[in-house]
């Protein structure tokens, strides 16, 4: 063969070649979506004939890119997603035939994955989810996904065999085979710019490219290969876990996540080039050789590894994640600064740090609306969790970051008034304390209020706030004393509802199994009230024990 080859295959010219997917490619990483896509543009498709030609129009796949082996196989350059969806829709079209009657399907191996081949033909099974590796799983989900299409459509007129028909004769495929030496080049130029490709997924290719390795050691080649992939999965899985990656990031989840391993350890990052980190890498391997790979899959794991101790240590933990979180230091710089410290060092600068950021900060003068009172808070609720040495719970910064937890008053302020007059009404009513004379006559007033009419219901809204609050100032009402960190939800939900409601409120949640942050559980359950507590109140004695707790807790980081 002495030039490339361009040309249209149908799915039938497939079934007798043995396709190979390098170690240099994603993993399959096919949605649900994408697969019911295509199996619903193939079911739809419908053949029509070309004028005064005998032939028929056809369903086009977008190309597949191989290169043949010595051996006769073909190695897949681009379109393995394609290619792999496509022969999990064969092989379930195969479970409908007795043995002996079924068709042949083209083999499919994956280099990284030693039982690969194995695992398409004899272990794929409706129903069931494999989760030995990331590229068995989305593999099992898609096949579960092809399936259930399939059972759905058997319910209505569908016609398999028509189906199957356009399948292997009226759907084909861009087949471009490749006279180049290098697939990595040809893989980098037809993918770099494209959406799909990553940072990761393209660096992933300069590590496992088998040309970087001394071609006399072939088992010692692939051993390292495997060992890499074994360990690149580890870690990508290991921050997959959202409690792990909000810790070090406090930032939205992304697909590949050891990608930010990659941008950490980048120190040419341009802003303007999606592609920098790839471009930084591609230069460090410029010399394609064992000692290279090693080197810098040895820097990668260093990364992980120090960010796997720091995760481990729960103390560090929940300072470093209130730093990364707050933005008053980044991992990277705390990552550096780490690699010349002792451990008794570093742990001493986590807590200067914290200092720092509280530097000439007096708790008595935070005011509702103040942008330091979230991360006091914030700050209060983990160290009030460190304090008690029996506790092994950790801080979930994921469900502080995605549920856009914030600053709430603890009891009602009385501007602005509910947009749902009746509703807060009706819930503040319940609690109004009948056992005095001024409550009687308030909670006769707010049974005849109309509603409707605003200056009346100002007048109630008024008057019924002030009896829960014990006439605290505007001053008092927006004092840190009154104010506690609370998910963006809950707060939304009980917006300017009496004190008794929003414990309730609160109690039903903790109940419900949703995470209620210490401090805040502590609030609502009067747990620092004198016995026996004023339970429909926040009175002034609350406010002084918990402004009490607050200092006492913070005081070695705020002292100036």
């Amino acid at each position: 063969m002495n030039e490339n080859i361009l040309e249209l295959k149908t799915i039938k010219e497939l079934q007798n070649l043995n396709f190979f997917i390098p170690s240099y490619q994603r993993g399959y990483r096919w949605t649900d979506n994408e697969v019911t896509d295509l199996l619903n543009d193939i079911s739809d498709f419908k053949p029509k004939q070309v004028d005064d030609t005998d032939d028929k129009t056809w369903y086009c796949l977008q190309p597949i890119v191989v290169k043949e082996l010595s051996d006769g196989k073909f190695e897949v350059i681009d379109g393995q997603q394609r290619l792999t969806t496509i022969y999990l829709i064969l092989h379930l079209l195969n479970q409908y035939y007795a043995e002996g009657y079924k068709f042949q399907i083209f083999d499919l191996s994956y280099e990284t994955r030693s039982n690969s081949s194995e695992f398409l033909k004899n272990e794929l099974k409706p129903g069931i989810r494999r989760d030995e590796n990331v590229d068995f799983h989305h593999i099992s989900i898609a096949y579960n996904t092809i399936s259930k299409w399939f059972e759905e459509r058997s319910k209505e007129s569908f016609d398999r065999n028509s189906f199957e028909s356009k399948l292997f004769h009226s759907t084909k495929v861009i087949w471009y085979q490749s006279i180049e030496n290098d697939p990595i080049a040809i893989f980098t130029r037809i993918n770099i710019g494209k959406i799909p490709l990553t940072n990761a997924e393209l660096i992933k290719a300069l590590f496992l490219n088998s040309s970087n390795f001394d071609k006399k050691y072939n088992d010692k080649i692939r051993h390292k290969q495997l060992e890499i992939s074994t360990e690149w999965d580890v870690i990508e899985q290991s921050l997959q876990k959202d409690k792990f990656w909000y810790f070090l990031t406090g930032n939205k989840a992304s697909t590949n996540r050891i990608e930010f391993i990659f941008n950490l350890m980048n120190n040419e990052k341009d802003v303007n080039d999606k592609y920098s980190t790839f471009r930084y890498f591609n230069k460090k391997f410029k010399n394609k050789n064992e000692e290279t790979i090693q080197n810098n899959w040895s820097e990668i794991k260093s990364y992980y590894q120090r960010f796997d101790e720091w995760y481990n240590k729960r103390d560090w933990y929940h300072k470093i994640g209130f730093l990364v979180n707050t933005e008053w230091i980044s991992i990277k710089d705390l990552y550096t600064h780490s690699l010349n410290c002792t451990k008794l060092e570093f742990e001493s600068f986590l807590d200067q740090c914290i200092k720092d950021q509280f530097r000439n900060l007096k708790l008595e003068d935070l005011q509702y609306g103040d942008k330091k009172v979230k991360n006091v808070l914030l700050l209060y609720n983990i160290l009030t969790m460190l304090k008690n040495s029996n506790d092994n719970s950790y801080f979930p910064f994921d469900i502080y970051k995605n549920n856009r937890w914030d600053i709430e008053h603890i009891t009602s302020v009385t501007d602005p008034m509910p947009d749902d007059r009746s509703k807060w009404l009706q819930d503040a009513k319940v609690y109004i304390n009948i056992a005095t004379k001024e409550g009687r006559a308030l909670k006769r007033r707010a049974d005849k209020i109309d509603v409707a009419n605003e200056d009346e219901f100002e007048e109630i809204f008024k008057e019924i706030v002030s009896h829960f609050n014990e006439n605290l100032t505007d001053q008092d009402i927006n004092d840190i004393s009154n104010l506690t960190l609370l998910d963006s939800e809950t707060n939304r939900g009980y917006k300017n509802a009496v004190f008794p409601f929003k414990r309730n409120t609160i109690i039903e949640k903790d109940k419900q199994g949703s995470f209620i942050p210490i401090c805040t559980k502590n609030v609502f359950l009067k747990y620092f009230s004198n016995y026996p507590p004023k339970i429909s109140f926040w009175t002034q004695e609350d406010r002084d024990k918990y402004f009490e707790d607050l200092e006492n807790i913070l005081i070695t980081y705020l002292k100036n």
